[in-house]
């Protein structure tokens, strides 16, 4: 893994606030970001993907009950630049406007925690996303689906312009990962209820959104995707740290 220079002048941000229902519902007792795949943190995941492509300033956000990620993140992340916002918000949209409302006017990488892929993948996402058109927002994208409710995208492979977002079927579907450029489009006049509608929203205003497609990406929401994740070798690439237990 090698820093990319390109990389010092982006920002990233992690959507973490929400409370993990499901893991809970499988037994998993501490909060979302601390839940371990190959006995690593969800947010140590997403942390070192961020150290592999330079990026050093970020703002993560996490809930009022997240106490496990707040210490975490004291004890572990010393060498970043982070801006932690401690909040609970009512939806995943609610938490996208938090994390971009302290953005500085440059290219941010965002991911959602439960977003785990290799670090080389998120690699070629921020890499691939510098290449597009200063005004493109980019969307990473993965054939891989096992989610009880996924966002599907249909991609014209022509131009690497999403067409379509949302609806029962498409050519790929999202992946948690989200590239915003310098140049962002207006804001909307009204809310969303969810952060898939208002990048529904964008598509259908006809604002350039593209898409990067990574190989496979797992969204960690159930016990039956850490296994998953697990058996596939992600969350190995650096070691382990010691393993939080299941209540």
């Amino acid at each position: 893994m090698t820093d990319m220079s390109s990389s010092s002048i982006i920002q990233g941000c992690i959507i973490a606030a929400g409370h993990g229902s499901r893991l809970r519902a499988d037994g998993y007792r501490v909060s979302k970001p601390m839940v371990p795949v190959a006995g690593r943190p969800l947010i140590d995941l997403t942390l070192d993907r961020f150290r592999a492509v330079g990026i050093r300033r970020l703002t993560v956000i996490i809930n009022d009950t997240s106490d496990d990620c707040r210490q975490w993140l004291r004890d572990h992340a010393g060498d970043l630049d982070l801006d932690l916002i401690v909040r609970t918000t009512p939806s995943s949209y609610a938490s996208f406007q938090a994390v971009v409302s302290r953005l500085v006017r440059v290219p941010a990488v965002i991911t959602t925690i439960d977003a785990v892929m290799p670090v080389n993948d998120f690699c070629t996402f921020v890499k691939s996303a510098t290449d597009f058109a200063k005004d493109a927002i980019a969307l990473g994208l993965t054939e891989h689906v096992d989610d009880e409710n996924p966002l599907w995208a249909t991609l014209d492979v022509a131009d690497g312009r999403i067409r379509q977002l949302g609806g029962s079927h498409g050519t790929h579907v999202t992946a948690g990962l989200y590239w915003l450029p310098a140049e962002r489009p207006a804001e909307p006049t009204t809310s969303f209820a969810r952060l898939r509608d208002y990048l529904g929203w964008l598509v259908a205003e006809h604002q350039p959104v593209c898409g990067i497609v990574l190989p496979c990406v797992f969204d960690i929401d159930r016990a039956r995707d850490i296994a998953a994740a697990e058996a596939a070798g992600f969350g190995r690439e650096r070691g382990n740290w010691a393993a939080h237990e299941r209540g």
